[in-house]
């Protein structure tokens, strides 16, 4: 592992664009194998085929087969969007806080005005980007792509506004600037496992508690036009 680690930084010192990209999208493709393990686990088969429970998980596992398509899909949005994106993000963040708000490192004011920026701009980009990306891989049209963004992009940003913030600030408080997207990355392990598993939910009816209360005033707008 010391080896492992020690081969990161001297790629990471030699080619730090390139080390990012290939890290985000090795990780954003290993999650979404995940997400599809994940989908396919908890899926419920039909009333005629359940058996045992230990039949039924036998099952599942024998039948589970990987969406390479969807993997390398999901790899190329780390590749081609978290890498080279979050890499300028996290690096022009940092100079921007120092030599602009001229915040003094580490400090509380630091560290929170990185993680309200990050919250408030990278984040909703990042989910916005996503799923309008993934749209289109996947051959939705345009339509269908709205409606997509419309479903999951609420659910998505309410759950995991109450997650990245509070992994941020350990982030911002103790990580160095150029470890901070592997700290990221690390993380994104997860974070694109479960934005893949959202995006692969389609019109779950968990997703309607975010969505409900938006359609509902913009209903009662249009009544009140009327």
């Amino acid at each position: 592992m010391i080896k492992l680690w020690r081969w990161y930084q001297r790629c990471l010192t030699v080619h730090p664009v390139k080390t990012q990209v290939i890290s985000s999208g090795f990780l954003w493709g290993f999650g979404d194998v995940t997400a599809q393990y994940i989908t396919h686990s908890t899926a419920k088969p039909p009333p005629l085929l359940r058996l045992s429970d230990k039949d039924k998980e036998a099952d599942r596992d024998a039948e589970f087969k990987v969406n390479w398509k969807r993997v390398a899909i999901t790899s190329m949005f780390g590749l081609g969007f978290v890498g080279p994106v979050g890499h300028f993000w996290y690096e022009g963040l940092d100079k921007f806080i120092k030599l602009k708000l001229r915040y003094v490192p580490k400090s509380t004011r630091f560290v929170a005005a990185k993680v309200a920026m990050d919250g408030l701009i990278f984040g909703p980009i990042d989910l916005l980007v996503f799923f309008t990306y993934m749209g289109y891989a996947t051959g939705k049209n345009t339509s269908e792509v709205k409606e997509g963004l419309k479903r999951d992009f609420l659910p998505a940003l309410a759950l995991e506004g109450g997650a990245w913030p509070l992994l941020q600030i350990a982030n911002f408080r103790y990580v160095p600037v150029q470890y901070q997207l592997l700290y990221v990355n690390i993380f994104c392990l997860i974070d694109s496992a479960f934005l893949s598993w959202v995006d692969q939910q389609k019109d779950a009816a968990w997703k309607q508690w975010f969505t409900t209360p938006f359609l509902t005033l913009k209903e009662r707008g249009g009544t009140d036009g009327v």
